[in-house]
């Protein structure tokens, strides 16, 4: 995952170095196997590399093309081959990516953007036309951040550049703060006023005093799979699957993949397996990675991740995650962090993940991220059933109705108004309690926020695509926040690869049928019969994994002393963002074992540890005058949005 950066002058002023320097040097920990550099007039771009393929190691960047356009790119392209076929320049089997990249913008344009396949973001300066494009692939795997005004536009894959060589304080992106202590931020926002990212599947366009973001790319509703029998959707999936995940194993150095003893990683260790026994992956070998806790008596994962280790004949890499210390709330936070979310595992489990990436050559992990949302991992009928409802099919409605509710032993009557609720305005439909504001947050704050606090929800559409599609795109969306939420560490550098949101095997899940993938009393059904005899029986079906519980809670009793003392004079309180009493009381219920919402407890704490690390850094604006209210730390009510249109601009 290399790293790149870029500043614009629009008024052609020259790039000071000094300032290059200063953003070249916050780069270096993320890119330290090459630099490249390109600096003319009024445009500095900057790169460093961080090789993970045998191609890439070629790469000079920023790439000049022909017609004199700048190209950056940081990505892995899936269907090389069957690019340098479809294009005209003299491309070889040895080319690089950025090579065929450059190939493709030169005969296609932007048009070239949506036949691009993998996990990707890219950049491209047009000093004819003096205009900035800036883009990333359709699922977001990859980060661009971007700021701009009248006089200069300034770009980077991390933040860090863009916040800390701005030489001024940045105001807080309340909606941004909103998203992240409920179901993640839109993907378009960062936690800076005036600092914006690149959403998936999206382009925009930057000129002197002028953007345009625009989709490039979507999913398509109309396009369908349907076979007469299980096993030619069996062998589709297998096919699909086994596509992306050889994708992913493209590495000239070994793969290490997380195996946590559910079904989701299970599967992408055993398909590999299989690749890697066949002769068609490039990496040299896949090793694993497993965590467990013994002090949690739910979450014993030992007996599955070791049945798939003594399947393929190999011990993985096993850390013990203790409690206590994998969920310790520090306050003090020393070095700059650009969002509230941990950059990674604190203490001893962290040194051990590098420890252990360091001794086998590591430098792409494979994570299951996605596989639970996309394979029918939550066993609910509604998408089919709203599906039956749209098309009218009311005999087969029936037919299933009573199969599920049998499954569920619940009234079929229930199961239909369930079905039917996903269609009715939000004021009528009610809203899910993973959806509802925490009672800790500010009243106003929830006020001015709901539509972020609610995770932007929006009723199904009863024309047009199939309810199970847009169910389909709206859990993509939830997914495509919570990557751009994650942030690029610089210790134990590693470029992070995810099998289940490759976009052809994504485009087959939202082909089939929705009963291929759930059937009453059988979640991940499609998936669990394509697997047979790939995955150990005792994995594959093995009841849905428990999540974690007891050890934030008995992190928050440890701390309680510190924990109550924070809560009386928090940073987010003075911003009007939590009330220190309702804090104190979901404490309390955490530290007694009752029922609280410990997801967004945990990132309320984050976020709050995070605010004390932006204040101790000189990173809020600060007033001599009295301000009102919170306007010294969030921006104004924003009018604009950077949400992608066939056409937009803002100034």
């Amino acid at each position: 995952m290399s790293v790149q950066f870029g500043r614009w002058n629009c008024d052609g002023r020259p790039v000071e170095p000094s300032y290059l320097l200063r953003a070249g040097k916050l780069l270096v920990p993320y890119g330290p196997d090459a630099e490249g550099a390109h600096i003319k007039d009024s445009v500095g771009i900057l790169f460093r590399a961080f090789h993970t393929t045998r191609e890439s190691r070629k790469e000079t960047q920023p790439l000049i093309t022909p017609s004199g356009a700048v190209l950056t790119w940081d990505g892995r392209l899936d269907n090389r081959t069957e690019l340098r076929g479809q294009l005209k320049a003299g491309l070889t089997p040895d080319s690089t990516d950025v090579s065929i990249v450059a190939a493709a913008y030169e005969e296609w344009g932007t048009a070239s953007l949506a036949r691009l396949i993998g996990d990707w973001a890219l950049s491209v300066w047009n000093p004819v036309v003096r205009s900035l494009i800036l883009a990333q692939d359709p699922i977001g795997t990859r980060h661009l951040y971007y700021s701009f005004d009248k006089d200069q536009v300034s770009w980077s894959t991390i933040l860090d550049p863009l916040v800390l060589c701005a030489d001024k304080a940045f105001a807080i992106e309340e909606e941004y703060i909103a998203g992240w202590v409920s179901l993640f931020p839109a993907t378009h926002l960062t936690p800076y006023v005036g600092i914006h990212s690149v959403p998936p599947s999206c382009l925009v366009e930057l000129e002197p005093g002028k953007r345009t973001v625009t989709r490039y790319w979507d999913f398509d509703p109309g396009n369908r799979i349907r076979y007469r029998t299980d096993g030619e959707y069996e062998e589709h999936f297998r096919q699909a699957f086994a596509e992306a995940v050889r994708g992913r194993l493209r590495s000239d150095s070994p793969v290490l993949a997380e195996l946590s003893g559910g079904v989701d990683s299970s599967s992408i260790v055993c398909m590999a397996d299989r690749i890697l026994a066949g002769g068609t992956a490039e990496t040299p070998r896949l090793d694993t990675i497993s965590y467990y806790d013994d002090s949690e008596p739910s979450w014993n994962e030992h007996p599955y991740f070791t049945r798939v280790e003594e399947k393929r004949g190999r011990t993985g890499f096993h850390i013990d995650i203790h409690s206590r210390e994998f969920f310790r709330f520090n306050s003090e936070i020393h070095c700059f962090a650009a969002t509230p979310a941990p950059a990674a595992r604190s203490g001893e489990v962290a040194t051990q993940f590098e420890a252990c990436v360091a001794s086998q050559g590591n430098r792409v992990v494979l994570s299951g991220i996605g596989g639970d949302e996309v394979t029918g991992g939550v066993p609910t009928p509604m998408p089919e059933l709203a599906d039956l409802l749209a098309k009218a099919r009311l005999k087969t409605l029936a037919h299933q109705l009573k199969a599920w509710a049998l499954n569920r032993r619940k009234p079929w009557l229930h199961l239909l108004y369930d079905a039917a609720r996903g269609f009715f305005p939000p004021v009528l439909a009610g809203t899910s309690k993973y959806a509802r504001p925490v009672p800790w947050l500010n009243p106003a704050f929830i006020k001015r926020n709901r539509a972020a606090l609610r995770g932007y929800l929006s009723r199904l559409k009863l024309f047009g695509p199939l309810p199970s599609f847009q169910d389909n795109l709206s859990t993509l969306e939830m997914l495509r926040r919570q990557l751009q939420c994650s942030a690029l560490v610089s210790n134990a550098i590693c470029e992070w690869r995810y099998p289940y949101l490759d976009r052809n095997l994504l485009e087959f899940f939202y082909a089939v049928p929705r009963e291929q993938l759930v059937r009453p009393g059988q979640r991940r059904s499609l998936m669990r019969r394509a697997l047979l005899g790939v995955v150990p029986d005792e994995v594959l079906n093995r009841k849905r994994k428990a999540y974690l519980a007891r050890a934030p809670m008995t992190a928050i009793s440890a701390e309680w002393a510190s924990l109550v003392e924070m809560s009386q004079r928090m940073v987010s309180a003075s911003m009007g963002i939590v009330e220190g009493k309702g804090l104190r009381e979901a404490f309390e219920k955490a530290r007694q074992g009752r029922e609280v919402a410990l997801v967004p407890l945990i990132r309320t704490l984050s976020l709050e540890f995070w605010l004390r690390g932006q204040r101790d850094q000189g990173l809020l604006p600060t007033s001599e005058s009295e301000e009102r209210g919170n306007s010294r730390y969030f921006g104004a009510p924003k009018i604009l949005t950077d949400q992608p249109k066939t056409k937009s601009s803002a100034s």
